[in-house]
């Protein structure tokens, strides 16, 4: 491919280099150049690659696209300067894959929460009917029976575009993917227009160092996603809605529990099966029937709510979306473990107190006989967590069983005591066992009848990170194991 071809969708000046070169791939990390390679220059959190632009060309870099001054020009290179490297990056890896997102129906979904949860409601809705979908996200990229881990929500811009033009290739017809705000931020999504963009709701998150200055930056940068769209399908009962829909360019569909929209819930019911903990409501407006979705809390219906919408909004018959909805569950989210019909065990990935106090506040509504909660903290990371997920198990969970959770480099007894001085603020019962594989068998074989566990914490993940390295560690392996030793 001719430089020419890569350079489209954004401001930039060939400050050197005459000609049109053929390329050979486009690069952003140096120790991966490649003879005949576009080099672009970005600035991460920890390294600026505009430092390495020598060892690039020593490399056999091409063409350098760059953004600060640059202390060495070759004269057997191209150099193309523009205002933001990332997302020039995004553009010519668009260009680069031939704009695969053209030939897919993209749907993003944003929010602080609810989005890992709403994309595969959404894909079950869309397989339902017939449609090849591919997923991209928290849990991973999803390409038929294929999944690759993704190091972020919203893949770096170029993997993006790679994992677009791997679906395009395998047949996928839609793709449904986490739009986070760093996402947008770092310009991951430019290159491409959403056909669907979803805001599932918004709360202060990711404000702070390496992230957002404030809240006004968190709410800016979710804003582009219904920019960037065709349609936005919107929680009409969320905060900042009025914000977050300034200046947009997109049709809006709007749904709802609270305030008039065009798709609304009512009558909503909690409901406990033998081994389900569920919600039932009913549905008016763009869909008029009774739904029920097969995991518990209000915030579950805000979720199916948001698929639901996009289901009509894409003409996908009451059948299929009401079979997603009682039969979709997602890996570490609110997810249901077989055990015995005398209690209940869920796996949810709570990891900090909001999200925590939402699902023990949610767990309630059930009236278990008690609320048992499992979980421990991250090492290496704010010690203000630990103490306020202690006091948010101690208000909320009649017994909570303090344990470990990634120690990484630090004692695991360190994070549990710290986690412990937030639970001494509150009357909660605790008992500690730093070993998490033993915690959850003391959970286990301490079970009471009508008690409702939750292991928080880890959720979809499959390891254990311990002094910079990963152990095997699936809470579900580990709950089958130990049932297969007590012959059950």
């Amino acid at each position: 491919m001719r430089l020419s071809e890569l350079l489209d969708g954004f401001e930039y000046d060939v400050t050197r280099g005459y000609g049109d070169p053929v390329v050979s791939g486009i690069v952003y990390d140096s120790r991966k150049v490649v003879p005949g390679c576009v080099f672009v220059c970005v600035h991460g959190d920890r390294v600026n690659s505009h430092d390495f632009v020598s060892s690039a060309i020593e490399g056999g870099a091409r063409v350098i696209v760059y953004s600060e001054e640059l202390n060495l020009y070759d004269t057997s290179v191209h150099y193309v300067r523009t205002p933001d490297t990332r997302k020039a990056l995004a553009y010519i890896s668009a260009a680069w894959f031939g704009h695969p997102a053209d030939k897919l129906t993209v749907i993003g979904v944003t929010g602080t929460k609810g989005k890992t949860t709403t994309t595969y409601l959404i894909r079950g809705m869309l397989e339902k009917a017939g449609y090849n979908t591919g997923i991209i996200g928290t849990v991973g990229c999803v390409i038929g029976d294929e999944v690759l881990h993704t190091p972020n929500t919203t893949p770096e811009s170029f993997i993006l575009q790679e994992y677009f033009s791997k679906m395009v290739e395998k047949g996928i017809t839609h793709v449904v993917m986490e739009a986070s705000s760093q996402g947008f931020l770092l310009h991951r999504t430019d290159g491409f227009v959403f056909d669907y963009g979803i805001l599932t709701n918004l709360s202060p998150d990711h404000i702070g160092p390496g992230e957002h200055r404030d809240m006004n930056d968190y709410i800016a940068c979710k804003s582009t996603l219904f920019k960037q769209c065709r349609i936005g399908i919107v929680n009409a009962d969320s905060d900042y809605l009025t914000e977050v829909l300034k200046d947009h360019t997109c049709e809006l569909v709007k749904y709802s529990i609270n305030e008039p929209s065009d798709l609304q819930a009512s009558d909503i019911r909690f409901v406990k099966k033998d081994r389900e903990l569920g919600m039932e409501f009913a549905l008016k407006g763009l869909l008029d029937m009774e739904a029920y979705v097969c995991s518990p809390g209000l915030f579950s219906v805000y979720n199916a709510l948001a698929a639901c919408a996009l289901g009509a909004a894409m003409h996908i018959g009451p059948d299929n979306i009401l079979a997603a909805l009682k039969e979709v569950r997602v890996k570490g989210r609110i997810e249901p473990v077989q055990v015995s019909d005398r209690f209940h065990v869920l796996i949810d990935y709570a990891h900090n107190a909001m999200a925590l106090e939402n699902l023990l506040i949610t767990l309630r509504e059930y009236e278990p006989k008690r609320l048992v909660c499992l979980f421990g903290c991250g090492g290496n990371r704010s010690r203000q967590r630990r103490f306020e997920m202690g006091e948010v198990s101690g208000k909320y969970a009649d017994l909570t069983v303090i344990t470990s959770d990634n120690p990484r480099f630090e004692d695991p007894a360190d994070i549990i005591n710290d986690i412990k001085k937030g639970i001494m603020k509150t009357s909660g019962r605790h008992v500690d066992i730093d070993d998490r594989r033993e915690a959850i068998d003391w959970v286990l074989k301490n079970a009471e009848d009508g008690d409702v566990i939750v292991l928080a914490g880890k959720g979809h993940e499959d390891y254990q990170e311990i002094k910079g390295k990963r152990y095997p560690m699936d809470e579900r392996v580990i709950i089958q194991e130990l049932l297969e030793k007590a012959g059950k």
